[in-house]
């Protein structure tokens, strides 16, 4: 093998975690729920929201890669405050979007076995075996199996995708009456689709924690390039897939005045039958095994990310350096069971939980991303290192864009028809 290609190959790994944390709810319950309710109509919502939030998921991936340390140490070398704003941001976003993956892999699974249990139980069941899993220390061996299954719903997407451009739209029910977007709950939808497009920007501190914990793992520094190639490729694999569940959504249930389900075993359930109407009811096995371990793929890798993250954070703000795997178990408990908490107060209401964690991350993503503009361009990175100009302009155009949303959404509480005519203003 050419040794180049060899190189790019060893340096992927966060970038596919990356990834992985992603293609979830922000993809088969968001960009299908947008695809079945406004059809193509919020399609440029998630190219959008895409391009304005790459650069500060590419300021974590490009901090580790230029000191070979993770952006939270970044946050404290820069400011203490720069740490504790994090840590006020995540302690409420991370019970809630623990128990919104959760809840989504939970109805799975029950679809896929078929056992009629509350969904709070199957949520606990998860979380439980997530934690065991991560505190034996076999989620290397896990992630590679998920990692397989995970390539499995990608080709079945992708291929759905196809097949479904190939034969149209199905047919419209004559009382069929399109949703108006630019309509309080629709700018609220909006808001909440973006918020995990691709996923919270508070999130990008993972992909920074995964990348330093493989390179003492492996003892192989990436350069720029290759981090940045890694990174970049679980990035926009997620946007374009998100593409794909918004199509599919928009061809096969947009127009048919098929409501999605608030119950999470019967939205699975409508899901995957999405899928086999492209591809053939032949499918449908393949597809509700690869969706359900795609979703716990996400779950335990949240949980992962969570746990690396606070326990990181407690330990600079504490003056501790001694990274204790039982302070990290300790964690993933703590979010579990906070996690568990939240789904038990939204049983069979799937949409709202969801779009209360969406809703969210994004309210705080203007903080999220604002932190790591600061880090980046801090005097800590050295020249070769910095971002190019285009990318630091786009920065700023992004949190131009996070911090306007975020305001539209407050309005939209206190003042619905005054959004609506904001909303109707901008576009």
């Amino acid at each position: 093998m050419n040794p180049t290609i060899k190189r790019y190959l060893k340096a992927l790994g966060p970038g596919i975690l990356f990834a992985s944390t992603c293609i979830g709810v922000s993809h088969l319950v968001q960009s299908t729920r947008a695809g079945a309710v406004y059809g193509f109509t919020l399609l440029t919502a998630i190219l959008v929201a895409n391009i304005f939030k790459y650069p500060f998921f590419e300021f974590a991936a490009r901090y580790t890669s230029a000191t070979g340390i993770n952006i939270l140490d970044g946050y404290y070398k820069k400011g203490k405050w720069i740490l504790i704003v994090y840590l006020i941001i995540t302690i409420p976003s991370m019970f809630i979007v623990t128990s919104a993956v959760t809840f989504v892999t939970a109805g799975l699974l029950e679809n896929l076995l078929g056992f009629q249990l509350s969904t709070d139980i199957w949520s606990l069941l998860i979380l439980i075996f997530c934690i065991i899993v991560l505190a034996s220390g076999k989620y290397s061996t896990l992630d590679n199996l998920l990692k397989l299954i995970g390539a499995i719903l990608l080709v079945s997407t992708i291929t759905a995708f196809i097949s479904a451009m190939v034969h149209g739209r199905v047919d419209t029910a004559p009382s069929f009456v399109p949703a108006d977007v630019l309509e309080p709950a629709g700018i609220i939808f909006v808001i909440a689709l973006m918020g995990w497009m691709p996923t919270a920007v508070d999130i990008s501190t993972w992909t920074s924690l995964w990348a330093e914990a493989k390179m003492k793992q492996s003892g192989h520094k990436p350069t720029l390039k290759e981090a940045l190639f890694d990174f970049n490729f679980g990035y926009w694999v997620t946007a374009f897939l998100a593409v794909c569940f918004l199509t599919l959504g928009s061809l096969i249930i947009y127009g048919t005045n098929t409501e999605l389900s608030n119950s999470s075993p019967t939205f699975a359930h409508q899901v995957i039958t999405m899928f086999t109407t492209a591809i053939g009811d032949w499918s449908y096995l393949v597809i509700a095994v690869a969706a359900f371990s795609t979703m716990f793929g996400t779950t335990i890798t949240v949980v992962d990310g969570y746990g690396r993250a606070f326990t990181r954070t407690i330990e600079l703000l504490s003056g501790s350096e001694a990274r204790t795997k039982r302070m990290y178990i300790l964690w993933t408990v703590v979010i579990s069971i906070g996690a568990f908490f939240v789904i038990s107060q939204y049983l069979n209401n799937l949409k709202s939980l969801v779009d209360l964690a969406t809703i969210l991350s994004f309210v705080i993503a203007p903080l999220a991303g604002y932190i790591n503009y600061v880090v980046i361009f801090s005097k800590d990175i050295q020249q070769e290192f910095v971002p190019p100009k285009w990318l630091k302009y786009l920065a700023i155009a992004g949190l131009i864009f996070l911090s306007v949303f975020t305001v539209i959404y407050f309005v939209t509480l206190v003042n619905p028809d005054a959004a609506t005519a904001l909303f109707r203003a901008i576009f």
